[in-house]
């Protein structure tokens, strides 16, 4: 049992960028007895999520699911569509984008690695330029991170799709949605997504354990001459048992009870209203750093994500001193700065169940610890932060 002095009434803040707060409707039902995962009870369930993972993915083609987290999901996209020795393009922009580049040369595969800015999205151009050099078609990719965690720096993934297009080129188009999707606004279909990768911890609210893979008719086709080893990854048999409402693997079945409760309430707001929330708090947010006198990461305005942002502490300082101060102080988790970023900057993950007064509080939080780690700024952030959510709807 904790001692008076460890006990923290209230509830913890957590203001990380994923996994996200869960919901109490989602706790509840999360909280009920497993069922056979063979029987009729459990078909209905899986019909059901899998008609709503379409329509928050954007497509009207398959969506499979793996008790994994998002890594999971990425060696899937790979594994089902690749063979040993394929060439994948990818673009220097975040850890994430780097840690995939990672499970990509594990498994065998070549990976054309652009160099690129860390306060920048992956641009349309350069793809395009990159593509039109590969007259001979070797590379068989692109992979690109929507959102970046790591950044708080979003890609614009539908005029990478027709950068592609332009070039001529026949590589497939393989994008990680895990920190946007539910969040921010996605259209795997119209935005010419061959494969999205996400995962259950973010936008969808739901903890770590369910990986996604939606999937193109391109896609499907490549699947078919892929020759990537695969048992547990392997599309095929979970598209074929899913037709029927079950898997070829035990499912996580607590967590899919989470996930249609989930999605139930996305759909209940609307996914308009969850990405208009959503980019609302993210400017308030900004407009809090903004009144700090402190600088974001991303360096142009429009690709600011609406999931996260990464700030920027002043040179001399400690991000992650500052994250500990505010930890132990307000009780309130904020993201650490990863890689190449680690101790530069700290990140305020406004995803998932919240709403203004969540978010007033965390900013209050942030520029409290700020002043006890006597970090050179305004204080002038929350203020700035509570004008505009005042002023706006």
């Amino acid at each position: 049992m904790p001692t008076a002095n460890e006990f923290k009434s209230g509830r913890h803040f957590l203001q990380i960028p994923g996994p996200s707060n869960v919901p109490d409707r989602v706790l509840r039902a999360i909280d009920q007895p497993t069922i056979d995962h063979r029987g009729p009870e459990f078909a209905a369930l899986t019909l059901e999520i899998l008609d709503r993972l379409k329509t928050l993915f954007g497509t009207r083609s398959h969506v499979v699911m793996y008790p994994s987290s998002g890594t999971g999901a990425w060696e899937a996209a790979l594994v089902n569509t690749l063979s040993p020795g394929d060439r994948v393009l990818a673009f220097d922009n975040g850890q994430f984008a780097t840690l995939w580049c990672g499970v990509a040369q594990r498994l065998g595969l070549e990976v054309v690695f652009e160099p690129g800015d860390w306060r920048e999205a992956v641009d349309p151009v350069a793809v395009e330029q990159r593509l039109r050099e590969d007259q001979n078609h070797t590379i068989k990719a692109v992979m690109v991170v929507h959102n970046e965690t790591s950044t708080g720096v979003v890609s614009p993934i539908a005029e990478i799709r027709r950068a592609i297009d332009r070039s001529g080129h026949p590589a497939l188009y393989l994008v990680d949605t895990v920190s946007s999707l539910g969040s921010m606004e996605f259209r795997h279909d119209d935005w010419g997504a061959d494969v999205t990768v996400c995962g259950s911890q973010k936008g969808m609210m739901l903890p770590p354990g369910i990986g996604f893979n939606a999937i193109g008719e391109k896609a499907i086709r490549a699947s078919e001459t892929a020759k990537m080893s695969k048992a547990y990854w392997d599309w095929a048999p979970i598209i074929k048992n899913n037709e029927h409402g079950f898997f070829p693997y035990t499912p996580s079945t607590n967590l899919l009870y989470g996930l249609c409760e989930s999605l139930t309430m996305l759909m209940e707001e609307g996914l308009d209203h969850v990405f208009a929330r959503h980019h609302r708090l993210a400017e308030a947010t900004r407009h809090a750093v903004a009144g700090w006198g402190l600088e974001i990461l991303c360096r142009n305005p429009a690709n600011a994500s609406d999931s996260l942002t990464a700030v920027i502490v002043p040179d001399g300082y400690d991000a992650d001193d500052i994250r500990k101060i505010i930890l132990e102080r307000f009780d309130l988790s904020l993201g650490v700065g990863l890689g190449q970023l680690a101790g530069n900057v700290f990140r305020i993950g406004h995803l998932g169940d919240l709403n203004d007064l969540t978010l007033a509080g965390t900013l209050a939080g942030v520029e409290m610890g700020l002043a006890i780690a006597q970090v050179p700024h305004e204080k002038n952030g929350v203020t700035a932060a509570l004008d505009y959510l005042a002023q706006t709807t």
